[in-house]
């Protein structure tokens, strides 16, 4: 008799311990801690979510494994992939390929995607937990009425440099144009970041629509090339981490991810200006489970789920719960959350005409491609 209660009480604690880890040892969710509804409605069903790399809670390094979670509480099957620049999600929804029920574009994207008719709208006075989403981030222009995003995480770029293989701190973004760190320079991969970061350098506009004025920026472009150790976009971790270059542009929240297994990476934000971006959770077109991509939806911005992300993903969150929480590892950061004071200069990107985007694709294939 004792054995067998023995043995049930093992069974139980057993359960106990998968429900909160899961039998892999990773930390779950249950429906026990989340506010919303989350019914078994779906359960057997495919949500197709397509994301940037690093951008979810995994499970990784004893963090929450938000999918995984979301799948044991509603029964839904996840299918997961990622990208690594926003163009490269567009064309993915563009050639129709493949449809996807969740992506997670940046503003300006949006902007393109809503003006080409490429995302359904949704209720957001349906989403229960729409109401942690901080009113700063509410009717933003890509979307101003709030019918086809519901903000995700954002932030700025900056500069992250080693102090080991820079002598000063930087301060201008012409850090990447020091002759003394060739072949130790990283840039972005993606044009619209590259030509950002030149344009602010010439005192540009990141929206203007002169084709004279890409073309200087461009040649700025061209004269850094040869510094230039690589192109890069998630290929920067590996890099910046494992000391392979001295210094590179990036997103501010992933600065925190680096410097954790690298303590002599900082960052700055250069005195010319930044882009300030805003990633939202859309509901591409060619959605084939809606509402279920609307759950997934409300459930990224629980206030346990938002806060386990952004513990994660150490970016700036939009959502009042985190911000709000003692218990954030990043409030009150100078860097994720800059005071009025201390808060640099800031363009957005928007969506630009097609004949220029046409133009400044084609002039960042020539700068690739030349040998000089």
């Amino acid at each position: 008799m004792k054995r067998t209660v023995s043995i049930i009480l093992v069974f139980a604690l057993l359960a106990s311990a998968c429900a909160l880890y899961s039998c892999s040892g990773r930390k779950m969710f249950s429906a026990a801690d989340l506010e919303g509804t989350y019914t078994d409605e779906f359960a057997g069903t495919t949500l197709k979510i397509y994301n940037w790399g690093e951008y979810i809670s995994d499970g990784v390094g004893g963090s929450y494994d938000v999918i995984r979670s979301f799948e044991n509480i509603t029964g839904i099957d996840i299918e997961y992939s990622f990208y690594d620049d926003n163009e490269t999600m567009y064309s993915k929804l563009k050639t129709g390929a493949s449809y996807y029920d969740i992506v997670i574009p940046s503003d300006y994207m949006i902007e393109r995607l809503i003006r080409e008719n490429m995302l359904k709208k949704i209720d957001v006075t349906a989403l229960s937990n729409y109401k942690y989403i901080d009113k700063k981030y509410k009717n933003l222009y890509f979307d101003p009425n709030n019918e086809y995003s519901v903000p995700y995480n954002v932030g700025m770029v900056g500069l992250i440099y080693n102090t080991e293989m820079v002598d000063e701190a930087p301060t201008s973004w012409s850090a990447l144009w020091d002759e003394s760190l060739s072949g130790s320079v990283l840039m972005f991969k993606n044009p619209r970041d590259a030509f950002a970061i030149a344009q602010f350098s010439l005192g540009q506009d990141i929206n203007n629509s002169d084709k004279g004025l890409w073309d200087k920026a461009a040649d700025l472009l061209k004269e850094q090339k040869p510094l230039v150790q690589a192109y890069v976009m998630d290929e920067v971790f590996n890099k910046m981490i494992g000391a392979n270059a001295a210094i590179a542009p990036y997103y501010a929240g992933d600065y925190y991810t680096m410097k954790e297994s690298n303590p002599s990476l900082e960052f700055v934000y250069p005195e010319e200006g930044v882009n300030i971006f805003c990633d939202s959770v859309c509901i591409p077109e060619s959605s084939e489970n809606y509402e279920a991509a609307l759950l997934f939806m409300n459930y990224l911005m629980e206030p346990v789920v938002a806060l386990a992300n952004a513990e994660y993903i150490c970016y700036a969150s939009p959502n009042t719960a985190v911000i709000e929480n003692d218990e954030y590892s990043f409030k009150g950061s100078e860097i994720l959350y800059p005071s009025e004071e201390d808060m640099p200069k800031v363009q957005w990107f928007h969506d630009l005409d097609p004949e220029i985007i046409a133009y400044y694709e084609e002039l960042w294939v020539k700068i690739r491609n030349t040998n000089e």
